[in-house]
């Protein structure tokens, strides 16, 4: 159960087209890693009773502590630092734990995390995520508040496919500085390529021309001369999509070698602005 959410942006305006997950989900998944912490803490009581019994009682209750602090603390923080985001919850629920940027999970972030769980899930039984995840947009408990982080499901639906690399832009494409472009006009630049072939070729051309003009205030540099704006788009929401990708080090199936230049303008090309 999870909803997708367009405000999770990169330091580059790559919104990334995940799902953020929500409460029950992840109250499985923090019942399956309370289970792990119990199930660890029995085996020291079972220690604690054949071994350490030997020892001295201050000693014995030391080592008590310590071991009970590796397990609440310690365990998640190594869990999610080892495995970039995932502890064995969030394996078994598809879930993990990534930057507000969308980058992987840090040491300092899982540490927040952690700290914060001995209070309001350890300590207060889950109340206050609970109801922090709730009034949350993206179910962020205060955990996921204090150390910048949200958690994402790894097992939503697939969204609609970016567009394809049009081959004569993707020289264009891989220099593009993408800072300032707005999450709302890549939007609409991905739902309209997904609805042109369904338009009229004047209303086609006439929403070709205005959203690349938004799409382009916003970016640099500008596509070569006579660029088509359907393809300058595509060109745009390919490389966003390829950034994305990369930012979470997944890798496209198949190599990517982006083709060489191709000669600019193509014969018979219309021109890229509306006559005035």
């Amino acid at each position: 159960m999870a909803n997708r959410s367009p405000e999770l942006v990169t330091g580059d305006a790559v919104v990334l087209d995940i799902a953020i997950a929500q409460l029950p989900v992840r109250a499985v998944s923090a019942l399956i890693d309370i289970t792990v912490v119990i199930v660890g803490y029995l085996c020291a009581i079972v220690l604690w009773a054949t071994t350490l019994g030997r020892f001295d009682d201050a000693l014995t209750t030391a080592i008590m502590i310590i071991f009970a602090v590796l397990l609440l603390v310690g365990y998640p923080v190594i869990m999610e630092t080892v495995t970039r985001g995932r502890s064995l919850g969030k394996m078994a629920m598809g879930l993990r734990v990534v930057s507000d940027d969308g980058g992987p999970e840090r040491f300092r972030q899982a540490l927040f995390r952690a700290l914060a769980s001995v209070i309001e899930i350890w300590g207060l039984t889950g109340s206050p995520a609970v109801i922090c995840s709730l009034l949350s947009p993206r179910g962020k408990r205060l955990g996921d508040i204090f150390a910048g982080t949200v958690v994402i499901s790894e097992r939503a639906p697939a969204s609609t496919p970016p567009p394809m690399m049009p081959p004569g832009l993707a020289w264009w494409a891989s220099t593009l500085q993408l800072s300032g472009l707005r999450a709302e006009s890549a939007e609409l630049a991905r739902q309209f390529l997904g609805r042109a072939a369904q338009l009229d070729p004047h209303t086609r051309q006439m929403m070709a021309y205005r959203i690349s003009g938004d799409v382009l205030a916003h970016i640099s540099p500008p596509p070569p001369p006579d660029a088509p704006p359907e393809l300058v788009l595509a060109a745009v929401l390919a490389e966003r999509h390829q950034r994305e990708l990369a930012r979470f080090q997944v890798m496209p199936p198949g190599p990517y070698f982006p083709p060489p230049p191709a000669p600019w303008p193509p014969p018979n090309a219309g021109g890229f602005f509306p006559p005035t």
